[in-house]
């Protein structure tokens, strides 16, 4: 346990020494692309709003060597075929049916459901944190909800019946879905960014709502655990601001066009057939949503790249039998990013879903990549 300690917490040094310099580009130029002012409804005009981000994003990539000067890339544009084809495809460097995959998956994450949050600063020394709230940041969610309270407090001052102007039923003003978010970790974030807590202080539904859905129950129980743990009731039960869903990305149990955001971390590399879970993705944001997707990529830097597999396969499975007694689960987790799309390949498959705008942001030196595309108006 010792030895898997220090040579995790040696690994969180380096990535975090080598890495500081590409994050920051790739964030400054993330930040530099996206503002409240491309809300459609803070601007009033989702038309010239959706083609602002458009013209911002659509020929923007990160770049991944190490001058700092240069420009950002476009995405290259492999040329892919079909994630799924023919009747067998990959569980980790193992070969298996496609009927048989998902049962193993869900398998895999009831095992680790009770201590998926502590394993995972173990697999990432902590990292994976400031990933999540880099993905908060780059939602933009904060300045939507303050926003979406603006509005609400107005409709309120004006006397706007609750059951919206028109006598038509008034939905979430902003509705957020995280899928694959089971234990919560990124919904929390948006709960607090959007104050759905202090909100939930008052009568009435929310304005914000935020949709955890996950095909595993146990991850759901966990998450939903935390949920009243944290905040108490109110927010499940009295203003709904926060719902769990058991479901499947590959075809989400919600109504075409529902969600303003949907995101997911974490989990694309683990669902059988990719493009049939962006596709759906696509079918349940509404006209001008984003997308925005963070997982572990690959990392061109060859020295990192090499020190990451050194941690990759003989430390994290090492500690997945240490902390949670479960070897065969973290060897799957670890050898399913080896397996998964590369950077350009998944922007590609995203494109090819439909959505516009496509592009990549890496951080710590391509260890996760977020990814992100707009739905057509």
């Amino acid at each position: 346990r010792a030895r898997s300690n220090t040579m995790a917490t040696a690994f969180g040094r380096f990535i975090v020494a080598n890495a500081s310099a590409s994050c920051t580009r790739n964030i400054s130029s993330t930040r530099a692309k996206f503002s409240i002012s491309q809300i459609p409804f803070a601007s009033g005009n989702q038309s010239a709003a959706r083609s602002t981000a458009g013209s911002c994003c659509r020929h923007s990539s990160t770049a991944t060597n190490n001058d700092a000067s240069s420009p950002p890339t476009t995405p290259q544009s492999p040329s892919v075929g079909s994630y799924v084809s023919g009747p067998t495809t990959h569980f980790g460097f193992e070969s298996v049916s496609i009927n048989d995959k998902e049962g193993r998956v869900k398998k895999v994450f009831e095992n680790v459901a009770d201590n998926y949050d502590v394993m995972n600063d173990f697999m990432s020394a902590g990292l994976h944190r400031y990933w999540k709230d880099e993905l908060l940041r780059m939602t933009g969610v904060e300045p939507m909800a303050k926003a979406v309270r603006r509005r609400a407090s107005l409709n309120y001052a004006n006397a706007v019946p609750e059951d919206g102007i028109d006598g038509k039923e008034d939905e979430s003003l902003l509705s957020i879905l995280d899928v694959a978010g089971g234990t919560g970790d990124v919904a929390f974030r948006f709960v607090d960014a959007a104050n759905c807590e202090e909100r939930a202080k008052s009568s009435g539904k929310d304005e914000i709502s935020v949709t955890v859905c996950d095909i595993n129950p146990e991850m759901l129980r966990v998450g939903e655990s935390r949920a009243r743990s944290k905040y108490g009731s109110g927010l499940l039960d009295d203003t709904s601001a926060l719902k769990f869903v058991e479901g499947n990305a590959q075809y989400l149990p919600f109504e075409d066009e529902s969600f303003d955001l949907y995101t997911i971390a974490f989990g694309l590399r683990n669902v059988t057939d990719v493009d049939m879970a962006l596709r759906d993705a696509l079918r349940v944001l509404k006209p001008g949503g984003r997308f925005l997707c963070l997982e572990f990529s690959h990392v061109e830097n060859v020295p990192l790249a090499k020190l990451y597999d050194t941690f990759s396969f003989h430390v994290i499975p090492k500690l997945g039998e240490v902390v949670a007694n479960d070897r065969d689960s973290y060897q799957y987790l670890v050898e399913s990013i080896r397996k998964f799309c590369t950077q350009d390949e998944l922007a590609s498959r995203i494109e090819a879903a439909g959505f516009e705008g496509v592009k990549y942001t890496n951080m710590t030196g391509g260890i996760v990549a977020v990814h992100e595309g707009w739905k057509p108006l």
